[in-house]
């Protein structure tokens, strides 16, 4: 089994769209409209400065992805490359896929001149977050706030 990472392409987008469709539903049983979510995915390939897709490939086959966005940092002077997004399709995970897609996201930051990584997980997500933890990310001292406009 060979699992390969590379930059997602507009067509990707319909794996990318199911895929938070599925996210949206297992992790908060959240029903995304679908149209909403395909406009959202296409908006990242129509302005490439609001983030990047990645994809792996099992063997050939899509088998997840995820988005980074950016985030600057006048403290730091740099910017924050925000995991989101991910999601593994159910018969790829445990065998490294997240770990793959992990690897490839932090070797970008690293060449951009990133400050370091971030990302945020349900309290719930034990899975997720030990994961996480395993590759080196830590719980971070804030909270996460925010306030809705229009639709969830």
């Amino acid at each position: 089994m060979t699992i390969t990472i590379r930059p997602a392409t507009p067509a990707d987008a319909e794996h990318l769209v199911d895929w938070q469709l599925a996210m949206a539903l297992e992790t908060e049983d959240l029903r995304l409209d679908p149209d909403t979510v395909r406009r959202g995915v296409a908006g990242v390939f129509e302005q490439p400065a609001r983030g990047r897709y990645w994809v792996a490939e099992r063997s050939g086959q899509p088998a997840g992805g995820l988005l980074v966005t950016y985030e600057w940092s006048d403290w730091r002077n740099g910017d924050f490359h925000w995991i989101q997004s991910v999601y593994v399709v159910p018969d790829a995970r445990g065998v490294g896929v997240f770990r793959a897609l992990y690897a490839a996201v932090e070797a970008g930051a690293r060449s951009a001149g990133a400050v370091g990584l971030r990302l945020y997980v349900e309290h719930e997500n034990a899975r997720a977050q030990a994961t996480y933890h395993s590759l080196g990310m830590r719980e971070n001292d804030y909270r996460f706030y925010e306030t809705r406009f229009g639709q969830s």
